[in-house]
């Protein structure tokens, strides 16, 4: 099976960008694709008074990568074996591939180790509070009297 005309020009196309015909209207953002067309991204605007009887798909951001609603593309794209996830509660695909965390690295990495090592370089000595010395029940103050 071969992928339709639009799929590539779909995969690089940049969106969420002003719209230079609308740029001083509320909803410019530059995220809806033609199907019909596959030319550029286009405005919320664009599609009412250029697309009306077209298939029209929006994009969205879901943690700054463009997604599309399930609902939108399987009737023009056999979307079986991709991986689909539920976001805000639509069921959506990743229009590129979705980074997957590195395996055994954590997100602060080394940074606990990296502070200690530039206060060791810097001649900063570890001072503990006073609390961290104290032990309870022991008394911290010379007897009265003999």
């Amino acid at each position: 099976m071969s992928a339709p005309p639009w799929l590539e020009p779909l995969l690089t196309t940049p969106f969420f960008s002003i719209c230079h015909t609308h740029g001083d209207a509320a909803r410019s953002e530059r995220n809806m694709y033609c199907l019909d067309c596959h030319s550029d991204a286009f405005c919320f605007y664009c599609r009412s008074s250029h697309h009306n009887d077209h298939q029209v798909i929006q994009i969205r951001r879901s943690s700054y990568h463009d997604v599309v609603r399930v609902a939108e593309i399987e009737d023009a794209l056999d979307i079986s074996g991709v991986q689909t996830y539920v976001i805000n509660s639509a069921r959506v695909m990743f229009l590129n591939e979705r980074p997957q965390p590195k395996a055994g690295v954590k997100r602060n990495g080394d940074a606990s180790f990296n502070l200690e090592a530039k206060k060791e370089a810097m001649g900063i000595e570890r001072r503990e509070g006073i609390s961290s010395r104290r032990r309870k029940g022991i008394p911290h103050r010379a007897p009265f009297g003999s």
